[in-house]
């Protein structure tokens, strides 16, 4: 692996990872389903743009359409939606470390549902993993962590994970730029009637909210997914899924330096067996597919 890889992968992880904190500033101001509409028609558009602008196609056959639909329904209205809506009262550092689990959980469901055989390395990882979890959230739930929030991170983390394994394997020759903004407005379409009726559209408008809002459509809406595609074009998706591991940390890491979220020991220590846990599953057998086709 070469140091721009390098650079890529250590450049997508800090702007995925500092999403969390930037949508909890958001959602502080804002309602979290009308702010996640409004991103998703502005990145949506603008992807879609640029696409035109490329000359791409839009995708061709069945499994790159099921894709479309089942990540704009699963990543963006379910993962980012409970995401958002949960982060109105729990700390970014903790959502982060939830979402962190997409990889365990993803294998973990492979073997259960689809019968695929884990190495004892994967299997070391997947416990390794989820007991970090546990040094962490029963710390955070002694100390007044939202437990239903928590679900929400939780439920949004699972969906994402069975529409990874659902859609698996799916390509097709539609322009990359295209799909992303199809996907994005897949989301919006969807949580827009959620917005409407259940949402009073209220909003604070504050410099944090505007700079948060914007940082969020354009790094960790835009940037970071084409981050990720330069990078498994260049080193494939095997090793560029690898970097997963570094998201517990930068996650925590910019909660902390921005927010001042208050981390402590018992975190690290949780932080560190996460790390470690995703590491092991990433290396120890083939990654789910990238979340959009290549």
């Amino acid at each position: 692996m070469d140091w721009k890889a390098i650079g890529l992968g250590v450049a997508f992880v800090a702007m995925w990872s500092s999403a969390f904190t930037s949508a909890r500033i958001v959602v502080q101001d804002a309602p979290p389903f009308l702010a996640l509409t409004v991103r998703f028609l502005i990145s949506g558009g603008i992807a879609l743009a640029i696409g035109a602008a490329l000359r791409q196609r839009l995708p061709t056959g069945r499994a790159q359409w099921t894709s479309v639909l089942v990540f704009g329904l699963c990543q963006n209205a379910l993962y980012l939606g409970l995401n958002f809506l949960a982060m109105r009262t729990l700390d970014a550092s903790v959502a982060v470390i939830v979402a962190s689990l997409l990889p365990m959980i993803v294998a973990g469901l492979a073997w259960a549902a689809l019968g695929e055989r884990l190495a004892p390395l994967a299997t070391a990882g997947l416990v390794a993993g989820f007991a970090g979890v546990l040094v962490i959230m029963t710390a955070r739930l002694g100390s007044g962590a939202d437990p239903v929030a928590l679900a929400l991170c939780f439920a949004g983390v699972v969906a994402l994970s069975v529409a990874t394994l659902l859609v698996r394997g799916a390509s097709g020759s539609g322009g990359l730029w295209i799909i992303v903004g199809l996907q994005m407005l897949v989301g919006a379409v969807l949580l827009l009637p959620v917005a409407f009726f259940f949402e009073t559209w209220t909003v604070n408008w504050t410099p944090e909210l505007i700079l948060a809002f914007v940082y969020t459509v354009l790094f960790p809406g835009l940037a970071a997914t084409m981050i990720w595609f330069v990078l498994v074009g260049r080193i494939g998706a095997t090793r560029a899924a690898t970097f997963h591991f570094l998201n517990p940390f930068f996650g925590v890491a910019v909660a902390a330096l921005v927010l001042d979220e208050q981390v402590t020991l018992r975190d690290g220590l949780g932080v560190a067996i996460i790390m470690a846990g995703i590491l092991a599953v990433q290396i120890s057998r083939k990654p789910p597919e990238p979340l959009l086709p290549e």
